[in-house]
């Protein structure tokens, strides 16, 4: 492994704190006594960047070049979790400190994809950026871990004083350490000889093909949003105690998404992106359902078989649309990163469910999200990715 891709891999390590943001709504809504929906607006604020500045981050990255586009995220980052380290925010200045986070998390995954093939050896940029796929998903699930357990650790003492905020310390840490090392990074940047316009990047959602898959990944951002804001008071509705669904709520859901990214790349070697996408949505449907039925036995085989069902979604439906027309790549990125505003919107509508009492049915929405999936995986395609 070249040494110039470490400063890129801790790159996506920290894109995993926006993930964070879901988990921590349920300690928000008891700090600020917000209704569900309020508290969802949490995870809303960070994926409804993602909407807006998706498609113009890719046009900036062109202009400026990948790397400052990066350098760019993470400050951006690094200020939004240093104004609660410091101090108690009320829940508006709270939420434009999540906004930010989402705008600069939206611009680390537009430039971080691409900007892996200029560190990356040659021959291995894909085995790298599906590596560094695995390594978001581990600051997914440590992110999560520490907004569920930091303040009940003793060795971390002074940040168990500062209550639910005790986190954001971690994170502004990270953030900074990032951006140094990028900023020491010398990259030799490949640039396109005509850069994608936004115009040219919508027409592509009037043909059917990518119109689906679009909205593929908006559904499947929305659903993993959804089990990483529901499922700890999910599994305390169910009747698990507060630690057993700290447990295997959230930390657990995206340890299982880390394995099963880093798993993904030994399975590909003897099934094809299709069939693969095919497994894993019906694995997510299976999970969905199960957690429908509210029974407390069952939870955490529900868990683990979302965790692993939502693990690949991205990375096969994002190959297989992009093998369609490769020679648009960087627009159909450019979609892709937009659609992650699902991760905004479908949210609320399960946290409208759990308002009106639904509990464990609410699981629903994650289940249908994943139906529409499995449909799309049975689509017919000439091209493997």
């Amino acid at each position: 492994m070249r040494i110039q891709t470490l400063p890129i891999f801790l790159a996506f390590l920290v894109m995993g704190v926006a993930d964070a943001m879901g988990p921590l709504s349920d300690t928000v809504q008891k700090e600020y006594h917000l209704s569900t929906v309020m508290a969802t607006l949490m995870p809303f604020f960070v994926f409804i960047a993602f909407a807006i500045f998706s498609v113009p981050g890719g046009l900036l990255a062109a202009r400026i070049g990948k790397k400052k586009l990066l350098l760019l995220g993470l400050g951006i980052n690094a200020l939004a979790m240093l104004v609660p380290s410091v101090m108690s925010p009320g829940f508006a200045v709270l939420l434009t400190c999540i906004f930010f986070l989402g705008v600069g998390t939206t611009f680390l995954q537009v430039a971080g994809n691409p900007i892996m093939r200029d560190v990356s050896a040659q021959g291995n940029y894909s085995r790298n950026l599906a590596l560094a796929q695995g390594v978001k998903g581990i600051g997914s699930s440590g992110s999560s871990w520490l907004v569920s357990t930091i303040t009940g650790v003793a060795m971390f003492a002074a940040l168990k004083e500062m209550g639910w905020r005790g986190s954001f310390p971690v994170f502004f840490i990270l953030m900074a350490i990032a951006f140094v090392t990028v900023a020491m990074l010398k990259i030799q940047e490949t640039k396109p000889d005509v850069p994608p316009s936004i115009g040219s990047s919508l027409g592509l959602l009037q043909e059917p093909v990518f119109a689906l898959a679009v909205m593929g990944i908006f559904l499947y951002v929305g659903a993993e949003v959804c089990m990483g804001r529901f499922l700890l008071p999910g599994l305390k509705d169910m009747g698990m105690s507060d630690e057993s669904a700290a447990k295997y709520g959230a930390p657990m859901f995206f340890a299982l998404l880390t394995v099963g990214r880093l798993l993904g790349g030994a399975v590909l070697s003897i099934m094809s992106p299709r069939a693969f996408f095919r497994v894993s949505a019906f694995l997510g449907l299976v999970g969905g359902i199960i957690l429908m039925t509210g029974q407390e036995p069952l939870a955490i085989a529900g868990v683990i078989a979302a965790g692993f069902g939502f693990a690949n979604i991205w990375p096969m439906l994002f190959s297989i649309t992009v093998e369609e027309k490769p020679e648009r790549s960087s627009e159909l990125s450019g979609l892709m990163c937009m659609a992650i505003s699902g991760g905004a919107i479908v949210p609320l509508v399960m946290g409208k469910l759990v308002d009106n009492g639904m509990k464990s049915m609410a699981f629903v929405v994650p289940a249908v999200c994943f139906a529409y999936l499995l449909l799309l995986s049975l689509k017919g395609g000439k091209k493997t990715a």
